[in-house]
C-alpha cells in the first residue's frame, strides 16, 4: 500500500484517538491512584510503576496504527472489524477506572478477562483484512495476557 499525505493524517489522527483514550481514562481513573496500589501486594514478576504508562503509550499507538490500516481496506469486514476495535478499547478505558478510581479488583478482573477475547478477536480480524494490522496488535495481547496475570494474582493476594 502507498501512503498518500492523507493516509500521514488518518494514521495521526487513528493514533491521537487511542492515546487520547487512554489519557481520558488515566484521568477519570484518578492518575495511577498510588496510595492504593502501593498497599496492596502484588504478585511475582511485577514491574515498577514507570513501566506502564511507557508500554501503554507504545500499545495505543500501535492500536491506532492498526485501526487505520483496517479502515484503509477495502474490505467488506472493516467496518465488524473496526466495532471490535471500539469496543476493546472501550473495555481498555473502563479498567484503570474501575481498579484505580473504585479499587475494585475483582470488577477490574472481569473486565480484564473480557478485553483478553475481545483483543483476541480484534487481532484475528484485523489479521484477515491486512495482514500487519493483526500483527500490530500482537504486543497489546501479549501484554494483555501479562495484565491478566498481574490482576489475578493481585485478586487473589488481597482479598
Amino acid at each position: 500500500m502507498k501512503i498518500t499525505k492523507n493516509d500521514l493524517y488518518g494514521y495521526g489522527i487513528s493514533v491521537a484517538a487511542a492515546e487520547l483514550t487512554g489519557l481520558l481514562s488515566q484521568l477519570l481513573s484518578g492518575g495511577m491512584n498510588t496510595d492504593f496500589f502501593a498497599s496492596l501486594t502484588q504478585p511475582p514478576l511485577s514491574p515498577p510503576g514507570w513501566v506502564f504508562p511507557v508500554v501503554w503509550t507504545l500499545l495505543y499507538a500501535l492500536m491506532g496504527i492498526a485501526a487505520y490500516r483496517v479502515y484503509r481496506t477495502e474490505s467488506p469486514g472493516r467496518t465488524g472489524a473496526l466495532v471490535l476495535y471500539a469496543a476493546q478499547l472501550l473495555v481498555n478505558f473502563l479498567w484503570p477506572i474501575v481498579f484505580f478510581r473504585f479499587e475494585n479488583l475483582g470488577g477490574a478482573l472481569a473486565l480484564l478477562i473480557l478485553l483478553f477475547v475481545l483483543v483476541l478477536l480484534t487481532a484475528v480480524r484485523f489479521m484477515k483484512l491486512d495482514r500487519t494490522a493483526g500483527l500490530l496488535l500482537l504486543p497489546y495481547l501479549l501484554w494483555t495476557v501479562f495484565a491478566l496475570y498481574l490482576n489475578i494474582g493481585l485478586y487473589f493476594l488481597n482479598k
